[in-house]
């Protein structure tokens, strides 16, 4: 890699876990050792179930020689992904060529699924309305600054993904969406805050706001009823509301990277809560309840290991890097949280150290 020729800013944070027995130093060597081994399996599309046993990476199994000699065994998913591309309910659209959405979308309004990720489009059109047979709207990774009040004429709509764009705000219109079951805003940097008005979402059971600025859980969030994951994590949380165990069927509890202290006795009142991470610097009072490993709670704590900016970069040239590095962060999150629910014997209290490398 080229490091003149890109900004700055490679900073990658990796979470790993460590046995008891190993050196710092040990294991630094290690774990970049496996980190390098990794970042080459995701490169060549290896599931992490393939090299992980127990949560530790097996560098010994040449995977990467093994994945090639079996490419040919893959037309089945090939032919899966032609079958999606060629539904005729199904829009697909990605590249940074695309500054807007193609004319010929509006006369489209049989679409369930519009699928737009990586472009460079900024407005979702009024036009958004016409599609009433709206399924799923799932828009990551574009140039999104906010989304049109009429987003809440679609009545159908089941899951809304706008999350790593440049929102700031989100349409209270959106609570007229009574089917929603799963919304994503995360990775946006600056929204703050959320309409009151998304409290009317009952059906909702997935909700992401990590990697934003809000310095406390929104109102309309602690009335979704049948929450059962919600990710809050590296934002700017205080505390906790003395109500949380309004969520009574919370299951995944995402507080990682906040400014928390303690943790509210409540939380002992959600009895339904099987997964809660949190940065443990900052905590200096939390119910021993959630150790208990009689529950079964698997409780993770993790040691922060802040990444300072880089120096020298305009604003975009930073955002930019930091939207990549909250997505590569969620992206290694979301496959230890996998294979700790596949791995059948699993601590209750697991400790981790996260390091940065600069690739």
């Amino acid at each position: 890699m080229n490091h003149c020729s890109r900004p700055k800013l490679l900073l990658k944070t990796v979470v790993a876990i460590l046995p008891e027995s190993d050196c710092g130093l040990c294991s630094c060597f290690r774990i970049k050792e496996e980190w390098n081994f990794v970042a080459e399996c995701r490169r060549k599309g290896i599931p992490q179930a393939q090299y992980c046993k127990n949560g530790f990476i097996d560098t010994s199994v040449r995977l990467l020689e093994k994945i090639e000699r079996n490419s040919l065994s893959r037309p089945s998913l090939l032919a899966k992904d032609k079958g999606k591309q060629s539904n005729p309910f199904v829009f697909e659209l990605s590249g940074e060529h695309w500054k807007e959405l193609p004319d010929s979308l509006k006369e489209q309004t049989h679409l369930k699924e519009w699928h737009i990720c990586n472009t460079l489009i900024q407005i979702i059109p009024t036009y958004i309305e016409l599609f009433q047979a709206m399924r799923i709207l799932d828009l990551p990774k574009n140039q999104i600054s906010c989304l049109p009040a009429e987003i809440g004429r679609l009545k159908n709509l089941k899951e809304l993904n706008v999350s790593f764009n440049h929102l700031k705000s989100i349409p209270p219109e959106l609570g007229d969406c009574e089917n929603l079951e799963r919304l994503d805003c995360s990775g946006n940097l600056e929204l703050m805050e959320l309409p009151f008005e998304l409290s009317n979402l009952k059906q909702v059971t997935f909700v992401d706001i990590s990697a934003n600025k809000f310095s406390s859980v929104p109102i309309c969030v602690l009335r979704m009823s049948n929450l059962q994951w919600l990710d809050i994590s590296n934002n700017n949380l205080n505390d906790l509301p003395q109500d949380i165990d309004r969520l009574e069927e919370l299951q995944s509890f995402l507080l990682y990277k906040n400014k928390l202290t303690y943790l509210p006795y409540c939380m002992l009142n959600l009895k339904k809560l099987t997964l809660l991470v949190v940065s443990g610097d900052h905590l200096v009072e939390l119910p021993t309840a959630l150790c208990d490993s009689s529950t079964p709670l698997k409780f993770i704590s993790l040691m922060d290991n802040p990444i300072d900016k880089a120096q020298g970069q305009d604003g975009d040239e930073i955002m930019e890097s930091e939207q990549e590095r909250q997505h590569f962060d969620k992206e290694f999150m979301k496959a230890y949280i996998e294979d700790l629910k596949e791995r059948e014997s699993v601590p209750s209290y697991t400790t981790k150290v996260s390091f940065s490398l600069q690739l």
